[in-house]
């Protein structure tokens, strides 16, 4: 049944063709963002080193301490993510280098989604067991390679 919804292989032979050439490879994320990142985090970090300086009588727990210091650094985790993450449109399939890494071979694909949010452009593609997985676009090359996978890999009925 969900066969059905795929395209035949001369729709994907085409679509492979209009993106071409492959493999296309760019940001996953808009520098931009991973700017606002950064910044975010230096500000964070000014803000965490003043706390750290208070006085013994105005100091927080050291419980509290600690747990701050380990959001942070699970931000920072996520900051260097987003500078370093690539995706990648291949003959194979998709990927994305992430925290772990998202991939999803053509075969698997039923169907997609493209959302154009502000700040992201994501591709979410339904695959025939499990979750949805969801890519990132940050350069116009990807997100214009993403609009067109979600025209071809649209869901039919």
């Amino acid at each position: 049944m969900l066969a059905l919804y795929r395209p035949s292989e001369e729709e994907h032979r085409a679509l492979l063709a209009q993106i071409a050439p492959l493999p296309l490879r760019g940001r996953a994320w808009p520098r931009w963002i991973a700017v606002i990142a950064w910044i975010i985090m230096a500000l964070i970090a000014v803000r965490l080193a003043m706390v750290l300086q208070l006085s013994p009588d105005r100091a927080l727990p050291m419980a509290v301490v600690a747990s701050i210091v380990v959001c942070f650094a699970a931000l920072v985790w996520m900051s260097v993510h987003m500078w370093t993450s690539v995706t990648e449109i291949s003959d194979w399939g998709i990927r994305q280098s992430w925290i772990t890494r998202r991939e999803v071979p053509w075969a698997e694909i039923q169907s997609t989604k493209f959302i154009p949010l502000f700040a992201s452009k994501k591709l979410v593609c339904f695959v025939q067991k499990g979750r949805p997985v969801i890519f990132q676009a940050g350069t116009p090359e990807l997100q214009a390679a993403f609009a067109r996978i979600s025209l071809v890999y649209r869901k039919r009925t």
